[in-house]
């Protein structure tokens, strides 16, 4: 049996002269070598992507993080900073694929923009600015550091005791992460169920489906530097087991 295809919706980006279709590295890298899967990103093309041939041969899923942010019409706001980057293409091709992959029951995991996306793909709302909301602490990254320190821990998260982020973690009720986001859940969509939240009450990891099914989004970046956290390889371990699950059932039923 063939490696485990996991799609990866590309952002757009313009580079000097020319417009691109780009995933970091660091995402494709902990599917390949986490996960033990085949990252196959998947162009912006929005309506134009025929999403049932997309995922006709995927195993899995991968929301990744992006500079941008999910523009706010998608769940009835003005945008409250113009400032700020959006990607209406990335919108316009991961909404529809969020749920039509959680409709076939396609293994999925979701970072940062992704954790969001699932949100508001479900029927939710983000808070578009988390440090101005009343009670909530400033969540963003300081841009004037290095990467390492922009991505270093810097706060925990509380675990949901009988979640699924906790049995694949193996039980444990906190753990540090890190914290790059402006945004963040406001009203979680019908059907989502919390597995972490922040100490201010910011939801942090959710989860979707059926038990025994793998749907889970979180808000940090386990991505990062993987290899070297344990969390971030049990969780993306989890995922390729779940995507090869996927596979093997899927060969069986075709």
């Amino acid at each position: 049996m063939h490696s485990p295809i996991v799609i990866v919706p590309a952002c757009t980006a313009q580079i000097g002269a020319h417009p691109y279709h780009v995933a970091q590295m660091k995402y494709v890298d902990a599917v390949l070598r986490g996960a033990t899967c085949l990252p196959l990103v998947l162009p912006a093309f929005g309506s134009e992507t025929d999403f049932d041939a997309v995922l006709a041969v995927a195993d899995g899923v991968m929301l990744t993080g992006s500079p941008s942010n999910v523009h706010p019409g998608h769940y009835a706001q003005e945008v409250h900073n113009p400032a700020l980057p959006q990607d209406a293409a990335r919108d316009a091709t991961t909404l529809p694929l969020i749920r039509a992959a959680l409709k076939r029951g396609i293994p999925l995991i979701a970072v940062c923009r992704g954790f969001q996306e699932v949100n508001v793909a479900l029927g939710g709302s983000l808070h578009q600015a988390v440090q101005e909301v009343e009670g909530m602490q400033d969540h963003r990254e300081i841009k004037s550091l290095s990467l390492d320190e922009q991505y270093a821990p810097v706060h925990s998260i509380t675990l949901e005791s009988s979640g699924r982020l906790a049995a694949i973690l193996g039980g444990i009720r906190q753990i540090m992460v890190n914290s790059l986001h402006g945004q963040g859940v406001a009203q979680l969509a019908p059907g989502l169920r919390v597995e972490a939240r922040a100490d201010d009450g910011l939801v942090e990891a959710f989860s979707f489906g059926e038990a025994g099914s793998f749907a889970l989004a979180v808000q940090w970046h386990p991505e990062w530097r993987m290899a070297e956290n344990p969390d971030s390889v049990k969780l993306f371990h989890a995922f390729g087991q779940a995507c090869r699950d996927y596979q093997a059932k899927r060969g069986k039923l075709g």
